[in-house]
């Protein structure tokens, strides 16, 4: 069985697709899965769009991602976990890749990104170098990731002392168990961020994400956790 685990916070503008894009890639594996969808106090239709495709939901308010994803975990019944992010798109190559090096001996793995747009047109360039720093530390993006159940329990899971780079600190945790894998197939991920926010806000942001203990502070990090959603997801 596959858990696939979407944390979600006011995400009814792009959660239809990405329930709609893991559903079509659930079908070309024809694995038993189940589609988990954590609504972390979410005042929108996220939780009725979940439902409407046939998802789990399981609600908390917990507005800590990390902790959202755990959440989901304890609800899980797969021996394979995944992790998408509610604005990302999983490709039937990506997840069939997943299944694929898990059945190879590897504990866990994340995937390549790309955005869904050009919009901001520095986007790609970013991306492609966070992505680059990404597969040669050998960490995953946190809009993907992968990981053997049990391996997950036995690390903790996510820390959830930290409101940002979750990803990283579990990724270094689970190297310590075995093969972390980086699919060269890519997931699809919503370049929003770069058109809600100016060039000088995303630099500002990064900027004091990286000073000790800001990512911390959910207070400290509003690019993630200000609330600023796109009203029809593009």
């Amino acid at each position: 069985m596959i858990s696939i685990i979407i944390p979600a916070y006011n995400e009814e503008a792009v959660l239809d697709g990405t329930l709609a894009a893991i559903r079509t890639a659930a079908e070309a594996l024809g694995s038993p899965h189940e589609v988990i969808v954590v609504d972390d106090g979410s005042t929108d239709r996220t939780a009725e769009i979940a439902r409407a495709h046939g998802a789990r939901v399981v609600g908390v308010n917990l507005r800590n991602i990390g902790a959202a994803r755990n959440a989901g975990a304890r609800a899980a019944s797969g021996d394979l976990l995944i992790f998408v992010d509610a604005d990302t798109l999983v490709t039937p190559a990506v997840l069939q890749g997943a299944v694929a090096s898990i059945r190879a001996g590897a504990v866990g793995g994340g995937a390549g990104v790309r955005q869904d747009s050009n919009d901001p047109a520095w986007g790609p360039a970013v991306y492609g170098f966070a992505g680059l720093v990404m597969r040669m530390a050998g960490w995953a993006a946190g809009c993907f990731m992968f990981v053997r159940t049990d391996i997950f329990h036995s690390t903790g899971g996510f820390d959830e002392r930290y409101f940002a780079t979750e990803e990283i600190h579990l990724s270094r945790a689970v190297k310590k168990y075995g093969r972390f894998v980086i699919l060269r197939d890519r997931v699809i991920t919503s370049a929003r961020k770069g058109r809600l926010f100016t060039t000088r806000e995303v630099v500002a942001q990064l900027l004091t994400a990286v000073w000790p203990g800001n990512l911390k502070r959910r207070d400290r990090l509003g690019a993630w956790y200000g609330g600023k959603r796109e009203k029809d997801g593009k």
